[in-house]
């Protein structure tokens, strides 16, 4: 079964080949959901871990808590080395799954996943690069709506001045900054201290 073809409503059976799990990082516990297309949806941490549980799979059908294969667990070693600021990779090697989205989502997504660790754009040139300025505030919606944090990394997109802008995760802004700070994206003390 295509998990594109699914309502966003639950469903009493999981599907083959999909899963989800809980995992360990520098800023806390994060989650990941797959199907037989790639990832589904990547959570960055709740307060407890019951809401990234949920907050996770908002939206999704049944995906049971399962070890992840080899390419997911591939995908967690790189969120976790990412958040911890061991490794420059933009993890662009990772599939994801984006048919549940917009185009225009997709679109976003695809160009912000172009954004290397340690380097920042604003909305406004986000926009500009998808060929139309206008667009500046649609793709601060977008990024609210990011269902794969850090791997689409939201948190490198500022508002005009480099200011931080909004941010979804728990935390917000607050966490933006964390989280560019780990990857020497922001001069120390910038924001005053994290």
């Amino acid at each position: 079964m295509d998990i594109s073809s699914l309502s966003s409503q639950a469903h009493a059976e999981p599907l083959a080949g999909c899963g989800h799990a809980l995992f360990p990082t520098a800023i806390g516990e994060c989650g990941i959901a797959w199907g037989p297309g790639g990832v589904l949806a990547v959570q960055l941490p709740e307060p407890e871990a019951a809401r990234t549980r949920a907050r996770l799979l908002a939206g999704l059908p049944v995906l049971p808590e399962v070890t992840p294969p080899d390419a997911v667990r591939t995908a967690i070693e790189g969120v976790q080395a990412l958040l911890a600021g061991r490794t420059r990779s933009d993890l662009r090697e990772i599939t994801l799954d984006m048919r549940r989205l917009t185009p225009f989502q997709r679109q976003v997504y695809e160009c912000v996943r172009a954004i290397p660790p340690g380097e920042t754009r604003t909305y406004g040139e986000v926009a500009q690069a998808l060929g139309d300025p206008g667009l500046a505030r649609a793709i601060g919606q977008a990024m609210g709506h990011n269902p794969f944090a850090p791997v689409v990394p939201c948190h490198r997109v500022l508002a005009a001045g480099g200011r931080p802008g909004g941010f979804s995760a728990s935390g917000g802004a607050r966490t933006k900054l964390r989280m560019l700070a780990i990857e020497g994206a922001l001069e120390p003390d910038l924001f005053g201290p994290l």
